[in-house]
């Protein structure tokens, strides 16, 4: 489809969402990740077709968690789109916090969202979030200097070989670091990476009876390997880096190795945004004792607080916005690498977007075969690889971030950070009445 058949085509794709009918302007939250900096640069497009006015509200993501969290519980009316994510989703909706998004339309093609992300914002079968983007996680390399330091990154490294490479590859006479990981402390900040990294050295968050594992020597060994090796071999104010963070020092070329999100993907390999699109290369998430969940699985949604007032006119947003001709209009404006990922099957079955994206073979297949019920090596009652599904998490999961970022501050020994974590978790799933 043509940019101006695509324009032409949006008044009637709109209709059935009152477009034109009455123009309202919307508040719309999001994170300020690079694909939502590039939705927010091409909805003027969605605007001039519906006659619609956003306000954006663009903020740093634990931020972003914080304001909408206690918005919508509050049901305080601030907002009237949110960026959300997997964990988020089937909570709120649970708790009919969320519009159910199930009505957007035939055209919508709801048969060609990839079954375990649409599964993934689900509840009782409702989806109550509509997916922008999704996300495995994978290890970025500099080809370059594993070539010229005689290395060879296997297809599935374990965290053991990392650690060699980090040392090998490490120049801070350069400004090179071999283990650039996120710091920043926060449930989806640097836990996002830890609680993977636990899985693969074989740890867990809860036993089977919801007891908190977090002085088990999987979790201290794990985490002794993190704070060891970021220190000797990451950059200098590691507990101020989270994803973008980290994202920009590996494009500056400051990175020999990062593990985050194959979602960084489009902008590493975009010569425009990255100065190492052509030297980066890709192998999986590190194991160690287990490969069970060493990869995580997320989404970055759109959802519709049933707080706002403007309900039709946002799911004219959201359908816009997560349709597969907003997908060809990131590929013809942008370029198909950075087109977003993760979410549709028809973007993985477009010759222009395969071609320009060497990861996305590697990414399908991460997205579609992710299995959130069985993150762990032991048995475990909950779901989630990076996170645990239950709404207690996301202020267990911030407190123990803050605990082992202060461990790598030197605030703390590893083990100390670790008893204070299990204490605080122990004492929040005691108030909260778990076992349920």
């Amino acid at each position: 489809m043509t940019i101006t058949r695509f324009l032409c085509a949006l008044p009637a794709a709109m209709l059935g969402f009152g477009a034109l009918a009455h123009a309202e302007t919307l508040t719309i939250a999001t994170v300020n990740n690079a694909d939502m900096i590039i939705m927010q640069r091409l909805s003027p497009r969605w605007e001039q077709a519906t006659g619609h006015k956003l306000n954006w509200v663009v903020l740093e993501e634990n931020v972003l968690r914080q304001r909408a969290t206690t918005d919508i519980a509050t049901r305080g009316g601030q907002f009237d789109i949110i960026t959300i994510g997997s964990y988020e989703t089937p909570i709120w909706g649970r708790q009919n916090w969320l519009l159910p998004l199930d009505e957007l339309g035939q055209d919508y093609d709801y048969a060609d969202l990839i079954p375990t992300v649409k599964n993934g914002l689900s509840h009782n079968g409702k989806l109550y979030a509509v997916p922008f983007y999704a996300e495995s996680s994978f290890t970025y390399y500099r080809k370059d200097l594993f070539d010229a330091a005689g290395l060879r990154m296997p297809e599935r490294p374990t965290y053991d070989q990392i650690a060699e490479f980090a040392a090998k590859l490490t120049d801070k006479s350069k400004e090179i670091y071999g283990f650039c990981q996120r710091g920043k402390p926060g449930w989806g900040e640097n836990m996002a990476f830890v609680g993977p990294m636990v899985n693969a050295f074989g740890g867990r968050w809860f036993d089977e009876k919801w007891e908190p594992q977090l002085t088990s020597e999987p979790w201290k060994k794990a985490i002794a390997y993190y704070v060891k090796n970021l220190r000797d071999y990451g950059p200098p104010g590691a507990t101020a880096n989270g994803h973008n963070e980290n994202r920009a020092l590996f494009a500056t070329g400051r990175c020999a190795m990062w593990v985050d999100a194959t979602s960084a993907a489009g902008y590493i390999f975009n010569p425009k945004e990255s100065q190492v699109a052509e030297k980066t290369a890709f192998a999986a998430a590190p194991t160690q004792v287990t490969a069970n969940g060493s990869g995580w699985f997320w989404a970055w949604a759109l959802g519709i607080p049933s707080s706002s007032t403007k309900a039709e006119a946002a799911k004219s947003f959201v359908k816009w916005a997560t349709s597969k001709d907003y997908i060809a209009l990131v590929g013809s404006e942008v370029g198909w690498v950075s087109a977003p990922p993760g979410t549709r099957s028809s973007t993985y079955a477009n010759p222009e977007y395969v071609k320009a994206a060497p990861f996305a073979k590697v990414v399908h297949e991460s997205i579609a075969n992710a299995d959130i019920t069985k993150p762990t090596k032991d048995p475990v009652p909950y779901v989630g690889i990076q996170y645990v599904a239950i709404p207690e998490f996301q202020g267990i999961g911030t407190v123990v971030g803050q605990q082992i970022a202060a461990a790598l501050a030197g605030q703390m020994t590893v083990d100390q950070a670790l008893d204070s974590a299990q204490r605080s978790t122990a004492r929040t799933m005691k108030q909260a009445g778990y076992p349920k």
